[in-house]
């Protein structure tokens, strides 16, 4: 596709969604183009996002419930011992890091790492291959008013901000449940108004209130807002490269590109346990009641 456009075309139609949503004077539709897709602002989703992702929680589970039901004391089959491996190194980061007793964490720490990995994952493949195939299969059946350059087809859902801040929010929500569930309503608030300034003097106390929520909100709600961004800009930065990369000559591509595959299953491995790490870690301080 990269030699049938010029390079800033195939850029943006790489760097852009299948979009379903309002565009303003013609109601409901897949856009068409970039442009579209932006004038649909927050009446819009990305297709390509939400079936990738959630495609690939159900081969997660799945995957895991087939070796579930097949697991042995014996000598154990290569598959059931990688997942073994995966699940012991989840579980003890976990212990090493959580300081509470929920059950929760251990499953959620396992299901962020290996959906986030595969997530990641997709990025190893080829630039061109799925994008080009459904453009080639939606201009054949009608989408995009029949030009494949004007059918969007992004198969790394963590290169999107709504799928990598979804989840951070997700998580979010979970920081506030287990502060309100461990310090109770009053607990939470008072971590929120009384930290991390303070004095035994009442009236100092009471002007020091709002300084002290200011500060707490805003580092309650960066939590979330970083977690979700430093996924997706190392993704995205990611698939930039591979894209550009796309566009040089052919003997260069194969000459940067597998070093950088190479290189890049570190980063999809590292960004995967890093918001798992974070997760614990936030959970972890949030059933704190130490103070």
């Amino acid at each position: 596709m990269a030699a049938e456009q010029s390079s800033t075309d195939y850029i943006s139609h790489h760097l852009t969604n299948w979009t379903y949503g309002y565009l303003p004077g013609e109601g409901w539709k897949v856009a068409y183009t970039a442009e579209e897709a932006g004038q649909m602002g927050f009446n819009a989703i990305h297709l390509d996002s939400m079936l990738w992702s959630i495609g690939l929680g159900i081969l997660f589970c799945w995957f895991f419930w087939m070796v579930g039901k097949k697991v042995t004391s014996d000598v154990p089959t290569k598959t059931q011992a990688a997942v073994e491996m995966i699940v012991e190194f989840v579980d003890n980061n976990v212990r090493d890091s959580y300081s509470g007793n929920s059950k929760l964490i251990a499953p959620l720490a396992l299901t962020i790492f290996v959906w986030i990995w595969l997530m990641n994952l997709m990025d190893l493949m080829p630039i061109d291959f799925i994008p080009g195939l459904a453009s080639k299969i939606g201009a054949a059946m009608g989408a995009g008013g029949g030009d494949p350059h004007h059918v969007f087809f992004k198969i790394v859902p963590t290169t999107d901000p709504n799928i990598t801040l979804g989840m951070a929010f997700s998580v979010f929500a979970l920081i506030i449940g287990y502060s309100i569930k461990e310090k109770g309503i009053g607990g939470f608030i008072g971590e929120l108004t009384l930290h991390p300034f303070s004095s035994n003097n009442l009236i100092l106390k009471i002007i020091l209130i709002p300084i002290n929520f200011i500060l707490e909100v805003v580092t309650l709600i960066a939590k979330p807002v970083s977690l979700g961004l430093r996924l997706f800009g190392n993704m995205y930065a990611g698939e930039l490269v591979f894209i550009l990369i796309a566009l040089m000559p052919f003997w260069i591509q194969w000459a940067l590109s597998v070093p950088w595959a190479i290189f890049h299953i570190l980063i999809i491995t590292l960004q995967a346990f890093i918001f798992m790490m974070l997760t614990i870690i936030y959970l972890s301080l949030a059933s704190s009641t130490e103070h």
